[in-house]
């Protein structure tokens, strides 16, 4: 494909100018990564933020792949002599690459089917006759008589073999299967049943025994769903459509003449075309169509709630107690200090068999008062709510500490997995997961990077969907919130260092190890002298790298260091120096000065030689220095009292916490053993399309209950205001 072409029409797709995608794809395409482009080429892309610029380059992906698909499929064809100007010209311009295969069908090889059987016997010439419908004298018996021999012996064998290859003829034509595939789309409904000698125990599947709905309104968590149920053969699934109207519209597109002597046998060979070959190929394709369309809202929504849940507040410079409850083999109690670093570890046995309480609760007493410690941090797994009960009482007898409720998603993993083993060799796999319980409070995106993404359970269906994809996807946001963060290069892991813009695992492990055996890096330039972190990746990695209390104070910001000289010539200009110690509160009112006193943002943009995104940026990072971004979210909610399931009474106003987003509504930590449901009827007083629009996963949310189901363990919350 040409190169403007693509440009053009990425451009008309996005909404976005020529040049501008020109510039972005030339970026991407000479190796710099999504977000080095979108924080330090703004003036290049026309400030294109991560999205968009993840939009360019899927897109660009897409059409260079259709591109070369469409030279394969002209190379393929051209070679059996059968390629025309009118068909090179439809290939050419088809626009997905759904339509270049359906073009491609007739001329790609396949396996030997009744058609291909048919023509080796001779009887293409029949079946020309057939479609042409040229013959109006005469009897159908009397033309296949001709074609009679050893393998086709009877004219019903000659006319049968015709209206083969008629049939793969029609169903091959892609005009006809994009009408269809436009229609089942469309019209089409699903129906599922509950298979006769199915077991359901716990009737998952009950709402889908008798189930019918048009396929295209069905919301993806329920294509989800209804495809799980098939695959652990509860339910059988089928689509209902219009099957007549569709091979009427096929015999109007197809029967020209109706005086002709074939049309009986042309009629006939177009319904068997449709319901032998078009009918169970596209119902695959559309069925593999909406569930991939919501497999992606699945993704889309883990995607979201994976990089809120990231992006949660820290508790900096506390000592946690980390606790993962349990019942028979005990409480795992590890605490760890106000730099993550592992303190100490213990076992208590509050709940049954053993129903040591009073003891386990002189034990955390002990342990708060020897390592002084400030919250306390319970796994929100098996025998949380009773173990939290432990930490309300502790406090309630005087102890002066607070306690949170900690998602335990993924500590397993993290516990038994070879990272965990190198970080903490000494200590039980049971401990370690009360480590990362603890540590993800003081900072969620360090150790949250240390799972494996998919085991981070914000999501819904996430074990139905495209596992590589899924994957791929959770990796994007994963680096996306690591670089917006920014990271501390002498106290992050190798596998956080590893997120970060231009770095690999590889690279990231030897900064860990020159570290650990040289000595605190002093200046981001000294990374220079890692083995295999070559000026390209130093230059994508290098603002997004922290280096706290350094020589250099730049090092601190997200200010690039290709940028310094231009910081410099602003801090002159200012009448500063990047070493003074209340440069943030001066370089604020020097900036007032500078751009009220007659000069505006774009003359100052010129006179300093750069372009006015970079020095917008390098402002805010003057004036705050070394800013995590997550200061500006609220903190986790600390609690001092339990709150049970019996306690609840409907009105109850209450304030919690989103767990997690998904299409249906909001599941909300009002502190009792199960989340409650916000149904996205309920999530605002007016009407609310997506619930993501409205809240996200760690948001703190005022809600209202309006329904207590003990039985089931359910509690239905209203955020409206009445």
């Amino acid at each position: 494909m040409d190169p403007d072409h693509l440009v053009a029409i990425i451009a008309k797709e996005l909404s976005l100018g020529k040049a501008q995608v020109a510039r972005t794809m030339a970026l991407l395409d000479d190796g710099n990564t999504v977000p080095f482009v979108a924080r330090y080429r703004k003036e290049q892309t026309g400030n294109l933020d991560e999205e968009q610029l993840r939009r360019i380059l899927a897109r660009t992906e897409y059409l260079r792949k259709l591109a070369a698909r469409q030279e394969t499929i002209l190379s393929s064809i051209d070679a059996q002599g059968k390629l025309t100007d009118a068909l090179r010209r439809r290939i050419e311009r088809a626009a997905t690459l759904q339509e270049a295969e359906d073009l491609y069908l007739p001329f790609k090889p396949k396996r030997r089917t009744r058609a291909m059987i048919a023509r080796e016997r001779g009887l293409e010439p029949l079946a020309a006759m057939m479609l042409e419908q040229r013959t109006t004298r005469g009897k159908p018996e009397q033309y296949a008589s001709e074609y009679l021999g050893e393998e086709v012996p009877t004219v019903e064998d000659a006319l049968t073999g015709a209206s083969d290859i008629v049939a793969e003829t029609v169903a091959e034509d892609a005009e006809v299967r994009a009408h269809v595939r436009v229609a089942m789309l469309r019209d089409a409904v699903l129906v599922s049943k509950k298979l006769t000698k199915a077991e359901d125990s716990q009737a998952k599947y009950r709402d889908f025994y008798e189930y019918a709905e048009r396929l295209a309104s069905i919301p993806p968590h329920r294509v989800l769903a209804l495809n799980r149920g098939e695959r652990e053969k509860v339910l059988r699934l089928a689509i209902q459509m219009d099957d007549d109207a569709i091979t009427r519209w096929i015999e109007r597109r197809t029967v020209s003449n109706r005086r002709s002597v074939f049309t009986q046998h042309l009629c006939a060979a177009i319904a068997d075309a449709y319901r032998r070959l078009v009918l169970p190929a596209i119902t695959r394709q559309v069925r593999r169509l909406r569930t991939e369309a919501a497999e992606n809202r699945a993704i889309s929504v883990f995607g979201t709630n994976l990089h809120n849940l990231l992006l949660q507040p820290p508790l900096l410079g506390i000592r946690v107690l980390g606790l993962d409850p349990g019942y028979r083999t005990g409480c795992k109690v590890a605490i760890v200090d106000e730099t993550g670093k592992y303190l100490a570890q213990g076992t208590i046995y509050p709940h049954a068999p053993q129903k040591r309480w009073d003891e386990s609760k002189r034990a955390l007493a002990q342990l708060v008062d020897r390592y002084a410690i400030d919250v306390i941090a319970i796994g929100n797994g098996t025998a949380s709510r009773e173990t939290e009960q432990l930490a309300a009482e502790l406090i309630a007898e005087g102890t002066d500490i607070s306690y949170v409720m900690a998602s335990e998603a993924g500590a397993s993993v993290y516990s038994a997995s070879p990272l965990a083993a190198q970080e903490l060799p000494d200590l039980d796999v049971s401990i370690r997961g009360a480590v990362s319980i603890a540590r993800r409070m003081q900072d969620p995106l360090a150790e949250l990077v240390k799972i494996e993404p998919r085991s981070i359970g914000v999501g819904l269906y996430q074990h139905d969907v495209d596992q590589k994809k899924l994957s791929t996807t959770l990796g994007v946001v994963v680096e996306s919130a690591v670089n917006y963060v920014g990271v501390d290069v002498n106290t992050a892991s190798a596998s956080l260092l590893s997120y970060v813009s231009g770095l690999s695992p590889r690279v990231a492990g030897a900064i860990v190890a020159q570290r650990d055996t040289k000595g605190p890096f002093a200046r981001r330039r000294d990374l220079l002298a890692v083995k295999g972190l070559g000026a390209k990746a130093y230059e994508q990695a290098a603002g997004f790298l922290r280096i706290r209390g350094g020589e250099n104070p730049l090092d601190n910001t997200s200010i690039h260091p290709e940028s310094y000289a231009v910081c410099h010539r602003l801090l002159d200009m200012m009448g500063l120096d990047d070493s003074e110690r209340d440069l943030a509160s001066r370089a604020g009112e020097e900036w007032t000065r500078l751009v009220h006193g007659g000069r505006s943002k774009e003359q100052l943009a010129r006179d300093l030689g750069t372009g006015l995104p970079t020095l917008e940026d390098i402002h805010a990072n003057l004036v705050r220095p070394g800013r995590d971004p997550r200061e500006d979210l609220p903190a986790p909610i600390l609690r001092t009292d339990v709150l049970t399931l019996d306690d609840l009474r409907e009105g109850m106003m209450l304030k919690g916490t989103v767990r997690n987003v998904v299409d249906f509504g909001a599941f909300v930590d009002i502190g009792i053993k199960h989340d409650g449901l916000v149904h996205i009827s309920q999530l605002a007083d007016h009407f609310v399309r997506d619930p993501m629009d409205v809240v996200s996963v760690g948001d703190v949310v005022d809600v209202r209950v309006l329904g207590v189901d003990t039985e089931r363990g359910r509690v239905s919350l209203s955020m409206k205001s009445t």
